[in-house]
């Protein structure tokens, strides 16, 4: 939270409104009911900070107390739609998103870069009982993702080494790769073959594949397709998801 509380000497930061949205960011983060004391342990703000910042939202409707806790409402759901209404980009995405999932029989995703992460702008989803817990806004590494991936190999090899020297390289399973001479190599590879797969580093028993989407000289976004790793093979990826993935981002770049 610190580079959205830091004011780097900007006399117009209006520093309550961005602790007021820390806060906020934080109920996305846990995606649970939050105390007084979570809340300020994940924001690293004070708990009378915390206090007034939560005392505001239940004022202006976007959350509601329950004994100590405290959860929000559905008037949060504005400030998404927002964004989701004005992006041209994720709302030309969406039926191709949609076509490509009845196409495949799979969920499929569009992301962007933002903060250092991925960010989840345009989702379409298959109903099944084990289903990756991933929604519009939601946010993973770029490190060890297909779409993160995609996404850093269309920057400078200084920016991506940039990138490296100020993210906490986490192995989130036995698989993720975390030396960042090896993560440089992998985006290079990337960059050459156009599509990147991921095979279990972020979590255990998911992977995935990615292709970017290019328009105006630029690397815009990314489309992925996960999956089940016991349901489907890497020679599948290639074979069969790569394709129809290259077609749809190729679809998107024409019309953005």
């Amino acid at each position: 939270m610190d580079q959205l509380l830091d004011a780097g000497g900007d006399p117009e930061f209006m520093t309550s409104l961005a602790r007021g949205l820390a806060v906020l960011r934080c109920f996305a983060d846990e995606q649970q009911p939050m105390t007084i004391a979570q809340a300020s342990r994940l924001t690293g703000l004070s708990r009378p900070s915390v206090k007034r910042c939560l005392h505001t939202l239940v004022r202006l409707g976007y959350a509601v107390q329950n004994g100590v806790q405290y959860s929000l409402r559905p008037k949060v759901l504005a400030l998404g739609h927002a964004y989701l209404s004005s992006s041209s980009l994720a709302m030309r995405a969406q039926p191709l998103l949609d076509q490509l999932r009845d196409d495949l029989g799979e969920s499929c995703s569009l992301g962007v870069v933002e903060e250092d992460e991925v960010y989840y702008v345009a989702r379409a989803e298959v109903s099944r009982i084990m289903s990756i817990a991933l929604r519009v806004g939601s946010r993973v590494p770029l490190y060890c993702t297909s779409m993160g991936r995609v996404l850093l190999a269309g920057q400078s090899r200084a920016e991506q080494e940039a990138y490296l020297r100020r993210t906490d390289l986490v192995a989130l399973t036995g698989a993720t790769e975390t030396d960042p001479a090896a993560l440089l190599a992998i985006l290079a590879k990337v960059a050459d073959e156009g599509h990147a797969i991921v095979d279990q580093e972020l979590e255990a028993g998911l992977r995935s594949v990615a292709v970017p989407v290019i328009a105006k000289g630029g690397v815009h976004a990314a489309i992925n397709i996960g999956v089940a790793a016991g349901r489907v093979g890497l020679t599948e990826l290639r074979t069969r998801y790569l394709p129809a993935l290259n077609r749809v981002a190729r679809d998107l770049a024409a019309i953005i």
